[in-house]
């Protein structure tokens, strides 16, 4: 029986993929074998000794202390493109709502509560302050190319806007996804220079980290730009965000991430971390992040993770090994040797890597426990899991 630790509240359609009969969850257990969130901070959390894996219902895992789980051989997930559809809609919105001084309009309608019959009129003259400008035959500059900038690319080419996409990581899938009139930069500043509005959709990461700074506003963006933020706060600098704004380098900022700075910021947008609230895109990413959990826990495979390979095998006769262990030369003889000494023969195996971690599943015929022990004391090895 395996103990599931549900550490934010899981929409049921994903919670109810978890047979029962082989798991117990609850929001309370001392040492999960897994556990399953959405936006809980685990920084500050010790990691149970149980604990083999940790999904995240989003794609953003921030709120996990991977290095931590990396070392304990503790499996991260998460739900890339769960939520995609979702936040490219959000994004979609916050193009309009830079261009049309929609909040702004909305804002000086509520001015006009108990005005009676002379609404119409007021609205009449008063609507002009509000005028702003339509977004077809515009360029739009969309900054990393995973699933969601793929779909805010592709939508707004639909709206008419001519795109120009940017990322030097892009997948052939992403790739093979793109509408093909959507050009590819090959530099930022080629993408940036001419848009008149850029949206990014990438990671936060040491190297993205404060990348729209001081240096890229007055070097790269054409002036008057509207910068849009549906990924991470911490890839706009805010000092260098405040001045651009205030000299007119870029116009308007809309964020889903707004911090105290930011919020004293004129010609702000700011929206509370709606990119992924809707009904539809919890659920997809609830029941995501279950089936990677069980098809882990049940079969050893690896599907989404950020601190180790993607790694799946089809499950075969007798009893399955898993071993997480570093990515170095000679791993896996020791492995056969292993296995060989205790008379156990290797019926089918995979082995993949992610930088400094492999990991390998391995269909053994024999008593899988016997060697388990043996293999756990290699040099290299981080865990050992013997799956029934």
């Amino acid at each position: 029986m395996y103990e599931l630790l549900t550490l934010n509240k899981i929409a049921a359609c994903g919670l109810n993929n978890f047979d029962r009969a082989k798991y117990t969850v609850s929001g309370e257990c001392e040492n999960p074998d897994c556990i399953i969130l959405r936006s809980f901070s685990m920084h500050e959390m010790e990691l149970p000794e149980n604990l083999k894996a940790v999904a995240r219902a989003g794609a953003g895992v921030n709120n996990i202390p991977i290095d931590k789980c990396t070392e304990k051989g503790i499996v991260v997930f998460n739900t890339p493109g769960a939520n995609a559809n979702a936040v490219k809609e959000l994004t979609i919105a916050g193009l309009l709502l830079a261009s049309r001084k929609i909040v702004d309009g909305i804002n000086w309608a509520q001015t006009l509560k108990g005005e009676g019959e002379a609404v119409g009129k007021l609205v009449e003259k008063g609507k002009s302050n509000f005028a702003g400008c339509e977004i077809k035959g515009k360029t739009l500059a969309v900054v990393g190319l995973g699933a969601i900038g793929v779909l805010v690319a592709n939508a707004a080419h639909s709206l008419g806007m001519k795109v120009v996409g940017y990322d030097p990581y892009v997948s052939v899938k992403s790739a093979l996804s793109l509408n093909s009139h959507v050009t590819i930069a090959k530099e930022i500043k080629d993408a940036l220079s001419d848009a008149d509005y850029i949206t990014l959709h990438l990671p936060l990461l040491p190297e993205t980290k404060g990348m729209m700074n001081a240096e890229m506003f007055k070097t790269s963006v054409k002036k008057g730009a509207k910068l849009l933020n549906f990924s991470r706060g911490g890839l706009v600098d805010d000092a260098a965000l405040k001045s651009a704004l205030e000299v007119g380098l870029i116009s308007v900022y809309v964020t889903d991430f707004p911090d105290a700075e930011v919020l004293e910021m004129e010609n702000v947008i700011a929206i509370p971390h709606l990119g992924a609230s809707s009904e539809e895109s919890e659920d997809n990413c609830a029941v995501m992040a279950a089936q990677q959990l069980i098809d882990f826990m049940e079969n050893g495979n690896i599907v989404n993770s950020v601190n180790f390979p993607a790694c799946e095998l089809a499950r075969g006769e007798g009893e399955r090994v898993t071993i997480m262990h570093k990515n170095v030369p000679n791993m896996l003889s020791q492995f056969s040797n292993a296995f060989a000494s205790k008379g156990i023969n290797i019926e089918n195996m995979v082995d993949k890597s992610k930088g400094d971690n492999a990991y390998a599943i391995m269909d053994v015929s024999g008593n899988a426990d016997a060697v388990a022990d043996e293999l756990a004391k290699l040099d290299g090895v981080i865990k050992v899991r013997v799956i029934k």
